[in-house]
């Protein structure tokens, strides 16, 4: 059966051709569909988490204590600052779940971990006044400064600050910049302090005096007159 086509009211014009050059045209009914989302402003904690039926959800961790705005899905949850989109979780209708995002505590992590690291170089600098100078060595010749940093402080607490500082002045005279070394020296600087030295015997005067003598035997001197 062989097909046709209706020919619309404009004189000789089919309407799917029609079609194909308004196709280009056309546009959703609805671009922006109506937003469901019930919202909900709350305040982080401080350890940047919101709650939401019982639940708690993190939030970069630079937000904590900060107002934010919820906007709670059937299906998800949507963590704004201001307008700014900074979560988004999967929406949970357990109970008292806690539901983190592994990215959000780095930058408060990175924060402990650089604060950590500058009370102990604090720490080590105040060891010796060339302690300076014997980081800087350690800066240029070894790939993990800090960690020799922190076996030096573990040193000090062991074998006290003095020990320590004195260890570090003389491992400056000969460029000896490691931890071990540092070690070496206040080890071998306790063993000849524990080693014990002989008491010297002497004889005092006194105790010369004291001495006792036998009597001589005369009676080999006496002369028999009857010879």
């Amino acid at each position: 059966m062989a097909q046709t086509h209706k020919i619309s009211d404009t004189p000789h014009r089919r309407p799917v051709d029609l079609f194909a050059e308004e196709r280009g045209l056309l546009r959703t009914a609805n671009p922006n569909p109506y937003d469901l989302a019930r919202v909900i402003p709350l305040r982080a904690s401080s350890q940047f988490r919101i709650t939401l039926d019982t639940n708690r959800y993190s939030v970069p961790a630079e937000f904590a204590n900060q107002r934010l705005t919820v906007k709670a899905y059937p299906d998800r949850i949507c963590i704004y600052h201001q307008d700014r989109l900074i979560a988004r979780h999967l929406r949970s209708f357990d109970r008292h779940q806690d539901i983190e995002d592994p990215d959000h505590p780095k930058a408060l992590l990175e924060q402990r971990k650089s604060a950590r690291e500058q009370r102990l170089l604090s720490q080590f600098l105040s060891l010796s006044s060339k302690a300076p100078a014997y980081y800087e060595g350690l800066l240029a010749r070894r790939f993990n400064a800090r960690g020799h940093v922190r076996k030096i402080i573990a040193l000090a607490e062991i074998y006290g600050t003095d020990a320590c500082s004195r260890a570090i002045d003389d491992a400056l005279v000969f460029n000896a910049f490691s931890s071990e070394y540092i070690a070496h020296l206040l080890e071998a600087r306790a063993r000849t302090k524990s080693q014990p030295t002989s008491p010297l015997s002497l004889t005092r005067r006194a105790d010369l005096l004291d001495l006792e003598l036998p009597e001589p035997d005369l009676s080999i001197y006496e002369v028999d007159h009857d010879e």
